[in-house]
């Protein structure tokens, strides 16, 4: 099943990207931070915007996370967020400073 990936080499999702992460670096599967990488929340193989901003989440990618060491967007693939287990940790990570 080949896809069409062209839009995330494309100038405007390079801009979302860095705009996504500058906002925040914590992952939305582990919660750490330090992410490199911006996932689609809801996958575009299931109707999910490619360029909306608000389908756009932080995540860990090809280097996995310093911290956990998941392999975050290997483990959320084509899945909606709510089909991936989180991690449960004492801090609450995506409660913010």
């Amino acid at each position: 099943m080949a896809t069409d990936r062209s839009e995330l080499t494309s100038y405007e999702f390079r801009q979302l990207r860095a705009r996504t992460l500058a906002e925040s670096d914590v992952c939305i599967v582990c919660g750490h931070g330090a992410s490199d990488a911006v996932d689609h929340v809801i996958p575009v193989s299931k109707g999910g915007a490619r360029r909306d901003p608000d389908n756009l989440a932080p995540i860990h990618g090809v280097a996995g996370c310093p911290v956990c060491l998941r392999k975050c967007n290997n483990e959320k693939g084509d899945r909606p967020l709510a089909d991936v287990v989180q991690l449960r940790t004492s801090v609450d990570w995506f409660a913010g400073p």
